[in-house]
């Protein structure tokens, strides 16, 4: 019987090592620049973020409703130079915008719904969707404790907003967007709201109706 120890065991060339250690590289046949993403942040200071979800108001649809528009890192920045002071919001993992607009001193934060963790608002110009145009926006934080920081915040952002235009005696163009947020204000009604109001117009023609018919009845008495 053989030893195994007089098996012939296996030469180990100089070619078959470089083989086995060989580690092919391609150069790629483009070669592309690292681009500068700029998200139009650099020139702004940072003075609130947190995590929220955001909601607007659907008055398109019929019947309007609440849609949620995303959720992720609400913020609140000013720029460095002008003094503006601008609320962004981008949703998680895609980071598209869903909420870009300037803090102005007229807005006003309302409880949604009596939670003591979301807020209301309404903006004349909502850069979101690049094109602007007025919203009714809700946002809800995670607790009661978050959405007052928020408001603080919010709040705080407000005044400065406001002691800027009166130093540089721009209070003129404040006054111009509190009008258009007051109309817009007016036709964010809820349907019940409008519902309401349709129905003491009804009342009051009736009303008048009747004392025109008093009036007349009166007239051929007399005649």
């Amino acid at each position: 019987m053989a030893d195994p120890k007089d098996k012939e065991e296996p030469e180990t060339t100089a070619e078959s090592t470089e083989d086995t250690n060989h580690d092919p590289q391609f150069e790629p046949i483009v070669s592309l620049p690292e681009q500068d993403v700029k998200t139009l942040e650099e020139d702004e200071e940072e003075l609130f973020k947190m995590r929220a979800k955001l909601y607007r108001f659907a008055s398109e649809n019929d019947p309007p409703e609440w849609k949620e528009r995303g959720t992720g890192d609400v913020k609140l920045l000013k720029h460095k130079e002008r003094g503006t002071i601008r609320l962004l919001m981008r949703r998680d993992r895609t980071l598209k915008i869903c909420a870009n607009h300037q803090i102005i001193p007229v807005m006003d934060l309302k409880p949604n719904a009596g939670s003591d963790r979301a807020w209301v608002w309404n903006t004349p110009a909502d850069y979101a969707d690049e094109c602007p145009k007025p919203e009714l926006l809700a946002i809800r934080f995670l607790n009661a404790e978050n959405a007052q920081k928020f408001r603080v915040k919010f709040d705080e952002c407000k005044d400065e907003v406001r002691k800027n235009l009166e130093e540089s005696g721009n209070s003129d163009s404040a006054n111009k967007v509190a009008e258009k947020l007051e109309e817009l204000s007016v036709k964010e009604k809820s349907p019940e709201d409008k519902k309401k109001g349709d129905k003491k117009e009804t009342e009051k023609k009736e009303d008048e109706k009747k004392e025109d018919e008093k009036k007349e009845v009166k007239a051929e008495e007399k005649n």
